[in-house]
């Protein structure tokens, strides 16, 4: 097998450029009301937990306040966004990409092997340069199990249309308010995760996996 699956490269660029699309849009969305509530409700500003600032133009789509075409950015990026993780769940279940690269044992959870992997980052000494090491197995698995899951479930609460057919996701979530807190929080933790892997994926001794994700990379001897 490849280093990389085609389904999970495939996967890869498509979320790419549809989570962008929904974080621009987002913000766009953002601005409209930039006050957050948890509960059911919320349109007062003095029961607010959090004020949003507002995003300058530059990152939002589109890159002047149109609140009406934000939501046709995000709303046709968003079901986009579902089937492909939908999709690349479904092929890594059957090609075993998530049981071989994903899913962690006890001993990825030491703090010592973390700082094992930090030094071999960066001195560039990698022990095991086909495989994910432990701190990737596990922020990929809180982006792939916990996060990327969220923004959908989130968003799916946050639509009027969609609360009569699942109402109890919306009470699972706590109002409709608080699932907009919880896709807010979420969007940015996934922001944060997208620019650490990208610098990571910028740095030299990781040229060969940018390259990977796009070929395939070079393939794995399998013993057994």
């Amino acid at each position: 097998m490849k280093r990389h699956a085609l389904s999970t490269r495939i996967w890869h660029w498509i979320n790419a450029v549809a989570f962008i699309v929904l974080f621009g849009s987002g913000l766009t969305i953002s601005n409209a009301h930039r006050y957050l509530y948890w509960g059911d409700y919320g349109f007062d500003p003095a029961d607010a937990w959090l004020r949003v600032m507002r995003f300058p133009s530059w990152m939002t789509i589109p890159q002047r306040y149109d609140l009406a075409e934000a939501r046709d950015w995000h709303n046709l990026s968003a079901w986009i966004f579902a089937l492909a993780l939908l999709f690349m769940w479904i092929a890594s279940l059957i090609n075993r990409h998530f049981w071989r690269d994903v899913a962690t044992s006890p001993g990825d959870w030491s703090p010592r092997r973390w700082l094992e992997v930090i030094k071999s980052h960066i001195s560039g000494d990698h022990e095991q340069p086909s495989k994910f090491n432990p701190l990737q197995r596990i922020m990929y698995g809180l982006v792939l199990g916990i996060l990327l899951p969220l923004m959908v479930f989130t968003g799916l609460a946050m639509s009027p249309g969609f609360e009569p057919i699942a109402p109890w996701l919306v009470d699972i979530l706590g109002g409709r308010q608080s699932a907009r807190s919880l896709h807010f929080l979420a969007a940015w933790a996934l922001a944060g995760f997208a620019v650490l892997h990208i610098l990571l994926a910028l740095m030299p001794s990781q040229w060969k996996e940018l390259g990977a994700m796009i070929t395939g990379g070079k393939k794995e001897s399998r013993h057994g």
